[in-house]
Parts: C-alpha cells; sequence; structure tokens
C-alpha cells in the first residue's frame, strides 16, 4: 500500500516535510570526502606514480600533470608607457594610449578594457576629491558669509541726514 506523501499541488513538498522524514545520518560523510580520506596515506606514492608515468610517455598521466603542477595563466604581465595622469585634462591622452596600444596589437582587447576600468576608478576617484574640496570651500564661505550677516546686525544703524 502506498504511503500518502505531503506534497504541494506541483508535486513539491510543503516546507518542513521532506520525502525522507528521518533525514541523512548525523556525522555521514559523502563519497568524495570517504575518497579522500582513504587516498590521503597514499599521496605521496600516488603522485610519485604519476610522475613516473608521464615520464614513460603516458599521455594521460601528463596531461594530468600539466593541468595540476603547472596552472593555465589566466593573465600576464604586460609592459606600456603611459604617462601618469596629473589631472583630468591629462586622462583622455591616457585613454587614447590605451586604445592605440590595443589597435596596435601591444595589448589585448580584454587587457585595454581592464585598463580604462582602471582610469575610470582614478577619474572618479579625483572628481570625488575635487567635489569634496570644492564642499570643503563652500563651507568655509557659508560661514564667513554668515559671521559678516552676525556682524552687520549687530552695528548700530546710523540716523539720516548726519553722525550720531
Amino acid at each position: 500500500m502506498k504511503q500518502k506523501l505531503n506534497r504541494a499541488r506541483k508535486g513539491q513538498f510543503q516546507k518542513g516535510v521532506s520525502g525522507n522524514p528521518s533525514g541523512r545520518p548525523v556525522g555521514s560523510l559523502n563519497k568524495s570526502t570517504l575518497a579522500a580520506q582513504l587516498l590521503q596515506n597514499e599521496s605521496e606514492v600516488l603522485v610519485q606514480t604519476l610522475i613516473d608515468l608521464a615520464k614513460q610517455g603516458n599521455v594521460l598521466a601528463l596531461r594530468v600533470c600539466i593541468e595540476r603542477f603547472v596552472p593555465v595563466c589566466k593573465e600576464r604581465s604586460i609592459s606600456l608607457e603611459l604617462e601618469p595622469a596629473a589631472s583630468f585634462a591629462d586622462l583622455p591622452k591616457t585613454f587614447q594610449s590605451v586604445f592605440a596600444a590595443v589597435a596596435e596589437g601591444k595589448i589585448t582587447p580584454a587587457e585595454g578594457e581592464t585598463l580604462t576600468n582602471m582610469l575610470h576608478l582614478q577619474a572618479q576617484t579625483a572628481e570625488s576629491i575635487q567635489m569634496e574640496l570644492r564642499l570643503q570651500a563652500l563651507e568655509a564661505f557659508s560661514s564667513e558669509v554668515k559671521a559678516y550677516q552676525k556682524e552687520s546686525l549687530q552695528l548700530p544703524v546710523l540716523p539720516k541726514g548726519g553722525a550720531a
């Protein structure tokens, strides 16, 4: 006789209810963890055997050695002469230098994109600093204006037509 399962309309179990009420036993390990534990004591012998097989010309062993011991380089170091941007006026020239390097094949388009993103961040940082300095100058000027207004309200007003 079939046991009735608590499922919602779409065949999914309702919240808090599963098809295995007892669940996975506490402390049980998955198969990959068990395999790793079995191989842990023999790892040095296995690696040496793999290297020996690769030296003997086993293509599969050679491939595993190369993939594991010499990972694929994701990025490369590039040498590109760029003038440091001292101000906003220098940034367009620096961007043009990067575009020219991509066009000439000195750097890849992805490297050019990375450089232009870095230049964009530099421009944003410089803009933020410039805005902060301008804000500080405006706040200082505002304080001076308020102090001047306060002083001008405290001065005695002279009557029309003569001195006091």
